[in-house]
């Protein structure tokens, strides 16, 4: 299993995962608004702890999303160095004689 196939399998996972979190997220729950515009009381349940997570995990899966992202791509481009075709160096080998031009003979 190639570098690039493992990176693609874990963007996918982290992708799935940060779609799962943010679809679990309650819309009403304010996020940043209700953090810079107040909303004086701390609640002490479950529910404010419980928010604190997915925002947390959230901006965490979206962070680590982006570092896959990247990378993958400097995994990509260091697998560039190999620019010969394996299907080149096989129609090679299938016909090993040279191609021979097109005799054209003059219009009359």
């Amino acid at each position: 299993m190639s570098t690039f196939t493992v990176f693609l399998i874990l963007i996918v996972l982290v992708a799935f995962l940060l779609v799962v979190v943010i679809m679990v997220q309650n819309p009403k729950g304010g996020g940043l608004s209700s953090s810079f515009g107040g909303g004086g009381t701390q609640q002490l349940g479950g529910v404010q702890k419980t928010t604190d997570f997915l925002d947390k995990s959230t901006w965490t899966l979206a962070v680590l999303l982006l570092a896959l992202i990247l990378i993958s791509n400097i995994s990509i481009m260091s697998g560039v160095g190999e620019t010969d075709s394996r299907a080149l160096d096989a129609t090679e080998r299938s016909n090993p004689l040279p191609a021979t031009p097109i005799e054209q003979t003059p219009n009359e």
